[in-house]
């Protein structure tokens, strides 16, 4: 399997705002350490798996949800690399927000006619469930955002839900991390002997939730959930020295985890190489 790592773009994250469990003074210095300041700019990565017979996306980024200038970079990504949406087999949704799903659509038609999406039934029962937000006090916003992604093709009979530890493809499991969202989703793929770890959004600011992984995001469905989530992930693929990917860690979100003491973390990306594969 070759896998390839595509910028959708940058987004500016004030921190002072989204997280929660801290203060402005330990943001400052955990940003100060890392030579950044709030509010930091964020990346949305998106991933994809060729394996001679499909091409897969993992996650689409966020299209036109964002607006002009905020993520929406993944179709000239992938345009860079010839490959065109109706080239694309199959999308792994790690979990239903509009930075990973926003890149399904554009004015409310499939980008992506050939491809099914394979999701959590978790998070698809959850987030097509309108009466969920009451439920719950999650912000409308990603219903709404659901529906008219995830959702236009499950109406045209394209999504594919899973459970945890299905293999859903050649090579490629899943299990479910809840917390973030109900139905979060890890995809490990292994090929001759290798294995990469798709994460998702266990983290989205290196700098902060790697040396404190307590610290939560208004992002998050259950932030006390998503922090042990985080927490025992950490633990087992440091442990394991596993390679991860991860759509908002710096481009290209690829690297090692490693454990630098109780329930801190440190971030070690790999080597970035520009030039012709040998």
């Amino acid at each position: 399997m070759q896998i390839t790592s595509f910028s959708d773009g940058t987004v500016p994250q004030d921190l002072y705002k989204l997280l929660n469990g801290t203060s402005h003074a330990e943001i400052d210095g955990l940003l100060h350490k890392e030579y950044q300041a709030n509010p930091v700019e964020v990346s949305i990565n998106v991933f994809m798996i060729q394996d001679g017979k499909r091409t897969i996306l993992v996650d689409t980024g966020s299209g036109d949800l964002f607006g002009p200038s905020f993520g929406g970079k993944v179709l000239d990504s992938l345009k860079s690399r010839g490959i065109k949406p109706q080239d694309v087999t199959d999308i792994l949704i790690t979990h239903i927000h509009t930075d990973h799903t926003g890149g399904l659509v554009h004015d409310g038609k499939p980008v992506f006619p050939n491809a099914i999406v394979h999701v959590s039934a978790i998070d698809e029962n959850f987030f097509l469930n309108p009466e969920n937000s009451k439920k719950t006090g999650y912000s409308e916003r990603y219903f709404d955002e659901a529906i008219e992604t995830v959702g236009v093709y499950n109406k045209l009979g394209k999504v594919k839900t899973f459970a945890d530890n299905d293999t859903i493809l050649p090579g490629i499991k899943v299990s479910i991390h809840p917390g973030h969202t109900p139905g979060s989703a890890f995809y490990t793929v292994t090929s001759e002997g290798k294995t990469i770890v798709f994460i998702g959004d266990t983290i989205h600011v290196a700098a902060v939730q790697f040396p404190e992984p307590k610290i939560t995001i208004q992002y998050d469905v259950d932030p006390k959930q998503a922090a042990t989530t985080r927490i025992n992930a950490f633990n087992n693929l440091s442990a394991e020295d596993l390679l991860v990917a991860a759509p908002h860690l710096p481009f290209p979100g690829i690297g090692h985890i490693s454990k630098e003491g109780n329930d801190r973390f440190g971030w070690h990306p790999v080597e970035y190489r520009n030039r012709a594969s040998q």
